[in-house]
Parts: structure tokens; sequence; C-alpha cells
């Protein structure tokens, strides 16, 4: 494992101890880093030679023409970087000039790119409406109706109207590589991840409580409150789980292809249901459910990492690369093949932003030493 690995798997205690300017030995109190590692990391924290060092060579680099793509890749920049991970990116870029000389700066062959068609993903939807009809939405499109309206990036439902007696119902399909903002006609909020389909009533009825169904994917929903809609309650639906709103804010995430439904708890209090048990949350709380053993488990959890992706970015933490490419392949609308099998294992905790370009990552995940090489393949993506 190399030494921008290991750093990038520094605890956020470790990052932020750097924020707080603390003494550099106490960033080194972990196992991750050999005696020669903790060594090394020091010298070029503290020595005033390594600080020269490094300051001679950026220079000297800087002739020659790959300098620039190593830069970017070490210390790219990331808009609305979690601020343990950027203390841990900035203890990269200090490190990167001077471990490139350790390493004699040894160039990574350029990988093997056949035919790039992954593109990033964008606002995109499929609307169906009551009739069956559907409507194509997204960048470039507008859509008007007797109840919604559409700029191709949201789209917003009118206020109920109090003498409605029947529910109709819409249905917004997200495909791979898209992603969609909706305001339902109380004035509930919900943002919508790649490759999901929520149902939901066109309007509700006054004094009702308030049913949408995430029948597959990823959804963030900031909820109307009660005492705007007549004391009516909001539930959520998704298999057989249920989930009553006490609060506001949450994230669901429930994916055909996986196994586990998440409810992560932002803010206020969220009651979660699966047949005859049930669970009040707490703002950082998620409640994981096993579709397989049927298992029901809450957990403390760092609730950035699990609703970045509504503010365009990736932030990953204890997650392995086969579930990170998993979270990329339907941002990119692409396919992964691990050709190193060995490889799936391997954590890597960093932030990535959403409007990078796919090889972009894969250049900076190489770069780490998390991968040797790679091939891109039409919109098939070969790790190796």
């Amino acid at each position: 494992m190399s030494i921008f690995n290991k750093i990038f798997k520094l605890s956020k205690k470790t990052a932020k101890s750097l924020l707080n300017n603390k003494p550099p030995k106490k960033l080194l109190k972990t196992e991750l880093f050999s005696e020669e590692d903790k060594a090394y990391i020091l010298n070029e924290l503290t020595n005033k030679e390594a600080i020269e060092r490094r300051e001679s060579l950026a220079k000297k680099i800087n002739t020659e023409a790959d300098w620039q793509l190593v830069k970017n890749e070490i210390t790219r920049p990331v808009i609305k970087l979690n601020r343990y991970y950027a203390a841990a990116a900035v203890l990269v870029a200090c490190l990167a000039v001077g471990y490139l000389i350790k390493q004699n700066y040894t160039a990574v062959d350029a990988p093997q790119i056949i035919v790039n068609n992954i593109e990033v993903g964008s606002d995109k939807a499929t609307l169906t409406l009551e009739d069956g009809s559907q409507v194509e939405l997204g960048e470039g499109t507008s859509f008007e109706s007797e109840n919604a309206n559409s700029d191709g990036e949201n789209l917003i439902y009118k206020k109920p109207n109090p003498q409605n007696s029947q529910i109709a119902y819409n249905y917004l399909t997200i495909p791979r590589g898209g992603q969609f903002y909706v305001e339902l006609s109380d004035g509930t909020k919900v943002w919508l991840n790649s490759e999901s389909q929520l149902k939901y009533p066109v309007s509700f009825i006054e004094g009702d409580t308030r049913k949408v169904e995430l029948i597959y994917g990823e959804a963030y929903f900031d909820v109307s409150p009660s005492t705007e809609n007549k004391g009516s309650k909001f539930k959520v639906y998704n298999n057989d789980q249920e989930i009553k709103v006490l609060g506001t804010e949450f994230n669901v995430k429930a994916y055909k292809e996986e196994f586990n439904i998440y409810t992560t708890l932002v803010e206020g209090k969220v009651e979660v249901s699966i047949n005859d048990k049930k669970e009040v949350l707490k703002p950082s709380q998620q409640a994981n459910l096993d579709l397989q053993t049927n298992m029901f488990k809450v957990y403390e959890i760092d609730v950035y990492n699990e609703i970045s992706w509504r503010e365009g970015i990736f932030s990953f933490e204890n997650k392995n690369l086969k579930e990170i490419m998993t979270v990329l392949s339907r941002w990119y609308d692409t396919d992964v093949i691990f050709e190193n099998k060995s490889i799936e294992k391997e954590e890597f905790i960093g932030v990535l932003g959403k409007d990078q370009d796919i090889v972009e990552i894969l250049k900076t995940i190489q770069n780490f030493g998390i991968i040797s090489d790679y091939q891109i393949n039409d919109k098939t993506i070969i790790l190796k």
C-alpha cells in the first residue's frame, strides 16, 4: 500500500488535529504507518532541508511536461470539500513532492482507452403522468401541465386544490447517469439520485396522511411540516418498510440490486417500521434493514458521507473499491469489470466531484496505488 493511500486512511480525528495545528507527531499515532513511513513524514513536515528540497524540486519538475498532470492529481481542489478530508488532502499535497523525490519520479504508463463514451451525469428524468403518457425531462426541455411545470432541471407541483377528493399518481424515474429535483404539491422537496423511481400523488387530499413510495433507488427528503398541511402526517414506503416522518430531513437508499435499505436522519425525527419492529431515529443515526436476514439495526454515522451526493460530491469513508465503483457506475452510466479481483476490497477514503470526468477519477485512484492500471472500452471500465 502506498504512503498516499495510507494518508487518506487517516481517521477524522487525526485529520482534525492537523487543522488545529497539533504537533506532527500526534498525527502518526496510527498502525497504518511503518516506522520508516513515520520517520519520512516527520522529516518532510519539519526538516528545513526537506522543505527546501521540495521547493527546489518543484521548480525543476515544473519544466517537465508531466508536472502539471501530477500537480493536478495530488492537489486538485474539490468544491465543498469535507473539512476533515480537506485536512488529509493538505497533508498529501505537503508530502507529495517529497514522495516523488523518494520514488525518483517514475511516471505511470498511460492507460489504454479504445473508445471513451462515458459522460458525466446530468439532470434528467422520465415523468409518467396519471394517464400513462411519458414526458422526458432534462436540460434544454420544458414542460407545463394543469398540475405541474418543469424547466428541465426541476419539477414543481402546484398547491393542492382543497376541493380535490381523488388521488392520481405520477412516477418520476431517474436513469443511470441522471439526477433530478421535484417539489411535491405540499411543498415537500425531494432530490432523486441516479437509477431511482418515486411514486407520488399529483395532489394530496387535505387532512389525509400524505403517502409517497420510493420504489427503488435513493432519495433525500425535506418534508413540509404537518403544521402547514392541516396536521396531516407524511409517510414514505419502500418494500415492506414504512417511514413515518416526525421531523424534516432524511435520506433513503434502497437500490434494486442491493440487499440493504438505509434510512439516514439529518434533522428532526423519523420512525422506521418493518413488520412488528419500530425504531425512532435521532439526527446522525442510520437504520439498516438487511433484506436477506430481515435484521434491523441502528447505527451512529457521519451524515455528510451519506448525503453529499445531493451537493454534487462523492464522499467515501470505510468503503471498498467495489462499493465505490458501484456508486460511480450509476452516475456515469458505465459497467465496471475487476480484472484483478484482489483490489475489490481495497479501501479508498476521499472526496470526488460529480462534475469530474471519469478519466480524472480513475487517474486519481491509480496515483494513490489502489489500482495498477485501467482500460476504457466504449462504456466499460476494466480495473487491473
